[in-house]
């Protein structure tokens, strides 16, 4: 077996399609020509595009997991198998012999064969003798991920970006082509929705028109930030007395500045939610503040016994018991 798509992304055959695209994601900021300084960055990339491309299309991937299961089962002389899949994920075609005698082999013939249907479509493809009418076919559509800073959520942005997007040449064999577009990112995008790029996909058969590209839109999670669909989550750094009092503070958040009361007795990790100042989207989604208690230092003998202070003041404490 060539290649095995499995282990190019790091990930076994009973990884989900969220585990999938997470070791995507990660080897793709490790490995991306434009930021990585691996020296076969580009030739990695092209590799982990094309493994991606099969394992997070379901039907794809179903094909190549049955490949893997079953590496010669389209090893067997059928006239009527004139192409497939090979085990490596690849387009391939073989020569073939029909009932007429003919001999089918090579990208433009398997078309050219069937183009016209079952039941009389050899004889269709042949206005004369010798005299092909060769019919255009649609280029696939493709799927791309692109991380975005999450302030485009909020404003809209246009971006110019570099994707390497996973095709087959004429030959049926995998291959990356590189492009840069400039994409127009409205706001209120939530995360895991698509952009479609109208004919920006692989390209059309014989004329045929090219296929659309679909860009899923990820924003950048950050130690403060995470997205899920159109709820952000905010890390908040508050005072010891601002937890225990729940006194108010103003903060800068992705949303803009608020003013917000700390619960009294706040705990780490307790989460504010403030209601539709999430990503703005038709259903607009919420911000939760999520509250980190930070300590400060006690470097000064003012300060340890200020601490002391607080010790002799909650000595029933005892966080342990």
């Amino acid at each position: 077996m060539a290649k095995n798509y499995y282990e190019d992304l790091g990930v076994s055959r009973t990884a989900t399609p969220d585990e999938i695209k997470k070791a995507y994601r990660k080897l793709a900021r490790k490995y991306h020509p434009d930021v990585s300084k691996e020296a076969d960055a580009e030739a990695k990339m092209q590799t982990i595009n094309v493994a991606y491309d099969t394992l997070s299309n379901e039907e794809k991937k179903k094909q190549y997991d049955f490949e893997l299961d079953n590496p010669y089962a389209n090893a067997g002389g059928f006239g009527g198998q004139a192409g497939g899949h090979g085990a490596d994920g690849s387009q391939f075609y073989r020569q073939s012999t029909g009932a007429d005698g003919q001999n089918y082999s090579g990208f433009e013939d398997l078309f050219g064969r069937f183009g016209g249907g079952f039941g009389g479509g050899h004889q269709q493809d042949f206005g004369q003798r010798g005299s092909r009418q060769q019919r255009s076919y649609k280029g696939e559509d493709q799927h791309a991920s692109i991380e975005v800073p999450i302030e485009v959520a909020y404003e809209g942005s246009t971006q110019s970006i570099t994707l390497q997007i996973p095709t087959y040449n004429a030959y049926g064999e995998p291959e990356v082509q590189r492009k840069t577009l400039q994409v127009k990112i409205p706001k209120g995008m939530k995360e895991g929705q698509q952009i479609r790029l109208s004919k920006q996909g692989q390209a059309g058969i014989n004329g045929g028109e090219n296929g659309d590209l679909y860009l899923e839109i990820q924003y950048q999670d950050t130690q403060r930030i995470r997205v899920e669909g159109a709820d952000v989550f905010y890390t908040v750094d508050v005072t010891p007395w601002e937890a225990a009092l729940g006194q108010n503070i103003e903060i800068d958040t992705p949303a803009g500045k608020v003013k917000v009361t700390v619960p009294k007795n706040a705990k780490n990790n307790q989460q504010l939610r403030l209601k539709d100042k999430g990503i703005p989207n038709k259903t607009p989604g919420h911000l939760y503040l999520v509250i980190n208690i930070v300590y400060p230092k006690a470097e000064t003998e003012k300060q340890q016994k200020a601490y002391q202070t607080f010790a002799d003041e909650f000595s029933d404490f005892n966080p342990r018991s």
